[in-house]
Order: structure tokens, then C-alpha cells, then sequence
């Protein structure tokens, strides 16, 4: 493949030939950055061992730079070292920063005292914890990217009129799942409240819900959660039931029906001979595993004919749950 225009006698052409780059994705990237054209390779060449320096390994550096260009042409010291810099000050874990620009490499390409800083800012007001604001940003670096004043604000508005009104509630959401805030309001937070509370839950219960597992609001309805809630009344739930299992354990309306909810209703009623009530009433009956936790206590239960109710069989850890039967 030729490379068409003047791109042909650059020496950035060569530089990426150098690296490994085919002409396909020579000519993408030219086109992702057109500052591309006519510049030298040096500066390319220093960022580009500056950033193995930070741990990007060298496997996936071609990746990182196909997704974003722009950051050979950056300035080292003017953008990316600060960057970077400011980054560590965040970051609790040797690898995380690598891995952080790995995910979202235009991170580089923002100002620290114009993006980073009022970002920090914005999340410290909402009640983030400081321990958590890094955690946020190097989980989720596409966050800088995101307007304060049209994106942020839309989504914490949202959040704080369906209740989550209390000092710190929205920023431990947000501290839980920092993608949340990438959803949109109107084509996905918004729906998956309005279903939540078809089925029945409160403004109490979606508060709960929301601040034990954010996840559940970032779900497309028709997809994932109205299946679930289909197949829970299939299996014969009623409706202050299903209440209460989504309460109890919000993950229920995103398990695999196949491999999470069908076993481990089936066992329950099979070979444990229990009744769905009983599950309602514990609905963490749904996070422990099945043959690890669920059929090897079931047995030694059994075995010993004793009468346990399921948080009482299930709750404690293994040696509370081994005195309980007296076998220590």
C-alpha cells in the first residue's frame, strides 16, 4: 500500500515502519493527526521512550499510540511528564498510571491545571472520599474527557433528583462506578429508574439500591434487566418478593439466567427442598457459589440432619459455619 500525498518522504513514515507499523495503519493514524505531516522524528522517538519508561510495555505501545497519535506530537515536558507527574500523586499501585493511559491515551493530551485539577475539584465537592477521586480517574481516564458544565452536572442533577440528595451519597455512587457518569441520562439512567420502579421499589429502595450497586443503573432494560424480572415471576416469585430480592441483592437483574439464577433456584428446590420464600427473605443466597459454598454445606447439613435457615447455613465463614455443626 502507498502512502499517499506528502507523507510519503517524512521521516515519521519511516519512524512507524520502524516500529512495526504497516501502511494501513501508518495512513490512519496520519489521518487521526494531521501533525503528523512534516514533523521529525525526534521528539516522536523521545515520547515514545518516555512512555516504556512508564511501564507501557512494549508489546502494546503500537496499540496505545493506533488509538492516539496525538501523543508523539505532544510536548514531553509541556504536556505529558506533567501529566503523568500528576497522575502518581493519584495512583497507589506500580502499574496503574501505565495502565490507565493504555486505556484511555488522549489523557495525556489534557491540561492538568484547566481539566485535571477542576475535575478533582468537582468530584471532592460531590463527597468522593480523596482516597477514592485517583481510584476514579485511573479506573475511568475517559472521565477527563467529559464537560463539567454539560455532561457532569446532567448526570449529578439526575441523580439528585431521584433522591440521592444526602451529603456524600452521589459522589459514593459515582466512587463505586466512575463509568456511570459516561451513560446518558435520558437513554439509559433514566430508563433503568423508571423500570425500577414499575416493579415496585421506593425512593428508599432505589437509594439503597443505587448506593449498594451502582452497576444496575448503567444496564439497558430490555436487554438485560426485564428478562430477569420475566424469568424471577416464571419461576413463580411474587411482586413484594421480587421487591425484596432486588433489594437484598441488586446483581439479581443482571446474573445469567443459564448459568447463575436457573442452577442455583433449581438446586434450591430440588435438592434442598427448600421453598422460593425462603430466598426472599435472604436474597444473598445468589452471590454464594454453587459448589463451593452452596452443595458442600448443603451435604455436611445433611449428613448431620440438622435444620439450618439459609442465612444461618450460608452467612458466616467457613470455620464459624464448621463450629456451628460441631465438628471442630
Amino acid at each position: 500500500m502507498e502512502i499517499s500525498g506528502s507523507r510519503n518522504g517524512t521521516s515519521m513514515l519511516w519512524f512507524f515502519r520502524d516500529k512495526g507499523f504497516d501502511d494501513g495503519s501508518i495512513d490512519k493514524m496520519f489521518k487521526k493527526c494531521r501533525r503528523l505531516e512534516g514533523m521529525q522524528n525526534e521528539r516522536a522517538a523521545e515520547n515514545w521512550e518516555y512512555l516504556e519508561g512508564i511501564g507501557i510495555q512494549k508489546r502494546k505501545l503500537p496499540s496505545v499510540v493506533s488509538k492516539c497519535p496525538k501523543i508523539l506530537v505532544l510536548g514531553l515536558q509541556e504536556k505529558i511528564a506533567p501529566m503523568v507527574e500528576c497522575l502518581a500523586t493519584l495512583s497507589t499501585k506500580p502499574r496503574e498510571i501505565a495502565t490507565a493511559i493504555a486505556k484511555f491515551p488522549g489523557i495525556l493530551s489534557y491540561s492538568v491545571e484547566e481539566k485535571l485539577c477542576p475535575l478533582l475539584a468537582f468530584f471532592q465537592a460531590l463527597g468522593v472520599p480523596e482516597k477514592q477521586l485517583g481510584k476514579m480517574i485511573l479506573l475511568n481516564p475517559r472521565l477527563i474527557s467529559y464537560s463539567i458544565e454539560s455532561k457532569l452536572i446532567e448526570t449529578v442533577d439526575f441523580l439528585a433528583g431521584v433522591g440521592l440528595t444526602k451529603d456524600g451519597m452521589i459522589g459514593k455512587v459515582l466512587a463505586k462506578n466512575p463509568f456511570l457518569i459516561g451513560y446518558s441520562v435520558h437513554k439509559r439512567l433514566r430508563p433503568t429508574f423508571e423500570f425500577l420502579k414499575s416493579i415496585g421499589l421506593s425512593e428508599m429502595d432505589l437509594q439503597a439500591v443505587a448506593l449498594k450497586f451502582p452497576d444496575i443503573l448503567c444496564r439497558d432494560v430490555d436487554k438485560v434487566l426485564r428478562p430477569n424480572l420475566d424469568y424471577l415471576r416464571r419461576r413463580g416469585f411474587k411482586d413484594g418478593e421480587i421487591v425484596s430480592l432486588v433489594t437484598g441483592y441488586p446483581p439479581i437483574l443482571i446474573k445469567s439466567i443459564q448459568h447463575s439464577l436457573e442452577p442455583r433456584i433449581k438446586f434450591l428446590v430440588e435438592i434442598m427442598e427448600r421453598k422460593l420464600d425462603e430466598v426472599a427473605e435472604y436474597p444473598e443466597f445468589f452471590k454464594h457459589g454453587l459448589k463451593k459454598r452452596l452443595e458442600l454445606r448443603h451435604r455436611l447439613l445433611k449428613e448431620k440432619t440438622m435444620d439450618f435457615t439459609l442465612s444461618e447455613l450460608l452467612e458466616c465463614n467457613q470455620k464459624k459455619f464448621m463450629m456451628k455443626m460441631s465438628l471442630l
